[in-house]
């Protein structure tokens, strides 16, 4: 099932491109819970289909579940080849609300809860999430990076990353430390870190899309915002249906498959953390690593005009 072309090295581990984010394992808070063993079993299953690459974060919860204490529970004792990607920066309140970015002298705090509730003596990689919500915020990740540096140097990190940046903060964040992957929002509809991605690919670092499938940050029911996952539809049609779906039928998939498809044909270098509650959607997810388009399909695609 694995062949060199699927995999990636993320600092010194090998990940297979076809990740799990683990955001959605709860159900969205705006949702009624998911039942705790479907996301039991998402994450297991996960693990049986070779997923070795799975990213959470210590807020990402709901009212009744954790990502964090779910991957815990499913998954211990983890495997020796399972790679926990989490992330810090951001922090909310118990009724759910975002609280302000998270000072460098905060970060330790950070890093020590993600490692209680996954049981582990160290975290894999750590991205430095920057900015509030799904704005990017300008400014210098130095002092928050070189925060996290000196926990990797004590033994609590292995790898470091960056997320939600711009690709003057990635390039101030090498003179800083060693990164070993940026997680930015894009996709086919939406391509605005199309710089970012490239500079990963020249310095070698693995770009992680998040909201590659949906194309837009998800948002409660009512929104204005316009786009489509595998578990939601908005009523009007998203950019890019008619291609979308004319690959699809030529290939017998779905077009959140061939969504996926299309970000891993972006470069060796780019990763996908597709997040789902859904087994049926999570192999769906992991079937698409392994989805071939041909060049005119790839070319018909990057025709289509990101959403506005």
């Amino acid at each position: 099932m694995t062949t060199a072309a699927s995999t990636w090295q993320l600092g010194d581990r090998t990940v297979q491109r076809v990740g799990l984010g683990a955001m959605r394992l709860m159900g969205m808070p705006w949702d009624p819970p998911r039942p705790r063993e479907d996301a039991i079993a998402v994450l297991r299953r996960a693990v049986e289909l070779g997923v070795n690459h799975i990213d959470t974060a210590a807020f990402y919860f709901t009212a009744t579940r954790s990502a964090n204490e779910l991957i815990s529970t499913a998954l211990q004792p983890y495997g020796d080849d399972l790679v926990i990607t989490t992330k810090v920066g951001p922090a909310r309140s118990r009724d759910g609300g975002f609280e302000p970015m998270a000072r460098p002298e905060d970060l330790r705090g950070q890093v020590e809860e993600n490692l209680r509730q996954l049981g582990r003596d160290h975290l894999d990689v750590v991205n430095l999430r920057w900015g509030t919500a799904h704005e990017q915020d300008r400014g210098s990740v130095a002092e928050h990076l070189g925060a996290l540096a000196e926990l990797r140097d004590a033994g609590l990190i292995r790898h470091l990353g960056v997320s939600n940046v711009l690709p003057e903060q990635l390039t101030e964040a090498l003179t800083v430390a060693p990164v070993v992957c940026v997680q930015n929002q894009y996709g086919l509809t939406n391509r605005s870190a199309d710089a970012l991605l490239a500079l990963c690919r020249e310095h070698g670092i693995a770009f992680v899309p998040f909201f590659a499938v949906a194309g837009a940050a998800p948002t409660p029911p009512g929104s204005t915002r316009t786009g489509q996952t595998t578990e939601e539809t908005t009523e009007q049609a998203p950019a890019g249906e008619a291609e979308l779906t004319a690959v699809a039928e030529a290939h017998g998939v779905t077009p959140a498959q061939v969504r996926l498809a299309w970000t891993l044909h972006r470069g060796p270098h780019v990763l996908a953390i597709p997040g789902t509650g859904s087994v049926a959607h999570l192999e769906q997810n992991v079937a698409a690593g392994d989805l071939r388009l041909t060049p005119d399909e790839v070319a018909l695609l990057d025709g289509v005009a990101p959403a506005s």
